[in-house]
């Protein structure tokens, strides 16, 4: 699935259960089992230099590690081409972080920053991890050279397979990124859905993917839908074929740029989902809030379906 990635991405990883997934599947280190995952706090910025301030794609978590507290530091990399110099860029924000907490907390030492560089971009990432390959080796410094490391994760290095046996919410978003039909996603979302325990995560996930489906990016406006909650794997099977139906019309509509058509087209799918749902047993308001119609406007459907006009009806 190509799409245009903006802060909605980052949306997704402020969600706790979400970020602790990233973190335990695909940060291989074995100090991660001992993060207390369910006091991690995200990072308010407000206090932090203000060049670093304005990243719109990165993130700050706090966890507890013990007695002490552990950051990390997630950098959303979504542009087209590789930064050669993204070691010197990370460790620019690591050291204002740490300026930062020592100017506001005087802390008698610093506390760990683990940085994540985790990129979305298709081309293959040739960038440098380490700060001391961009720097000259001669003369040779030896202890007082310059080290510094980020942890890389480039989606596109992920094998399906191996993100297929992973099956959380995380891996899924992976998964689907690279893959090119939204149709082969309702089923894995559906699934994803009654396994997961952790409702608003999932529900989030799938408003997500929604969203770009539609709209290719995540509208600062569309945040509060992200966040609706879906009750049952029926509800969210419904939707997700109502979505697909229309992402079908919206396609069609821009190659044969037939608005009307395409406006005729959203009525008959919103008439067949509400008939379905009905007949399913949804309750008619439920119905409305989730095709978007009114109360009324579902009436008259399923009214229309169950008693249908004569086809020689005399004029009045």
């Amino acid at each position: 699935m190509t799409t245009v990635h903006d802060s909605g991405y980052k949306f997704l990883f402020s969600n706790r259960t979400i970020f602790r997934q990233l973190m335990e599947s695909f940060v291989d280190q074995p100090w991660i089992r001992q993060l207390d995952f369910d006091r991690a706090e995200k990072i308010d910025k407000s206090f932090i230099d203000e060049d670093f301030r304005e990243r719109e794609s990165d993130l700050i978590y706090r966890i507890p590690f013990g007695d002490e507290d552990v950051y990390v530091y997630i950098l959303l990399e979504f542009q087209s081409s590789v930064d050669p110099m993204m070691a010197l860029r990370v460790l620019n924000y690591v050291v204002s972080l740490y300026m930062e907490l020592s100017r506001s907390q005087h802390p008698p030492k610093l506390p760990p920053v683990f940085p994540i560089v985790l990129y979305n971009g298709e081309r293959r990432w040739t960038a440098a991890t380490e700060i001391a390959d961009l720097i000259e080796s001669e003369p040779p410094l030896g202890d007082y050279s310059l080290h510094f490391r980020y942890f890389k994760l480039a989606e596109n290095e992920l094998s399906q397979e191996a993100l297929q046996n992973i099956g959380n919410i995380v891996s899924t978003l992976f998964l689907a990124e690279s893959q090119i039909e939204w149709g082969g996603l309702l089923s894995g979302l559906v699934d994803l859905f009654e396994q997961e325990d952790d409702k608003q995560a999932v529900s989030l996930l799938i408003n997500w993917f929604r969203q770009m489906a539609l709209y290719r990016r995540i509208r600062v406006e569309d945040y509060r839908e992200l966040e609706e909650v879906y009750r049952s794997s029926e509800e969210v099977r419904m939707m997700l074929a109502f979505e697909l139906h229309e992402q079908a019309l919206v396609e069609k509509g821009r190659e044969e740029g037939r608005e009307e058509g395409r406006e005729e087209g959203r009525e008959e799918s919103q008439a067949r989902i509400v008939l379905a749902m009905a007949h399913r047993g949804f309750a008619q308001d439920i119905i409305a809030d989730l095709v978007e119609l009114t109360l009324a406007e579902v009436r008259s459907i399923i009214d229309s379906a169950t008693n249908p006009a004569p086809e020689n009806a005399a004029p009045e």
